[in-house]
């Protein structure tokens, strides 16, 4: 019998993925727990931040997999659920993320919204007690 657990995980389709892996690296303190390179310079790499997963990858068109520069938007939101949400947000932002609304109190949370370099969003809080 395995010990793999199901889980879900996002992957975000970025440019420029080995800085992306940088970004995430500084702005979050994500561990890298897998990392491919290809030739090119693409990336693939499964990321932690604590026990939360992600995975980023270089978008690849011929795959239908767009970063939100070439979408001109996102469909998706990260929300990054930490008992710290302004010293995270602020590393963030000392990181290179762009504030769209700053760590404040509403609707049962702690939470701010910044936009990293690649285009996505990130939601940072906790829900207050």
């Amino acid at each position: 019998m395995s010990d793999l657990k199901t889980s879900i995980a996002p992957m975000l389709s970025v440019r420029h993925g080995a800085r992306a892996v940088a970004f995430y690296r500084l702005a979050f303190g994500a561990q890298e727990l897998f990392r491919m390179d290809d030739a090119s310079g693409a990336v693939v790499a499964q990321l932690a931040v604590g026990d939360a997963q992600f995975w980023v990858a270089d978008e690849s068109p011929q795959h239908a997999n767009f970063s939100p520069e070439s979408l001109h938007g996102s469909t998706t939101r990260m929300i990054l659920t930490v008992e710290d949400p302004a010293a995270v947000f602020e590393q963030a932002v000392a990181a290179g993320a762009t504030v769209v609304s700053p760590v404040q109190k509403g609707h049962g949370w702690l939470l701010g919204r910044c936009l990293d370099p690649f285009g996505h969003h990130w939601e940072i809080g906790k829900p207050l007690d």
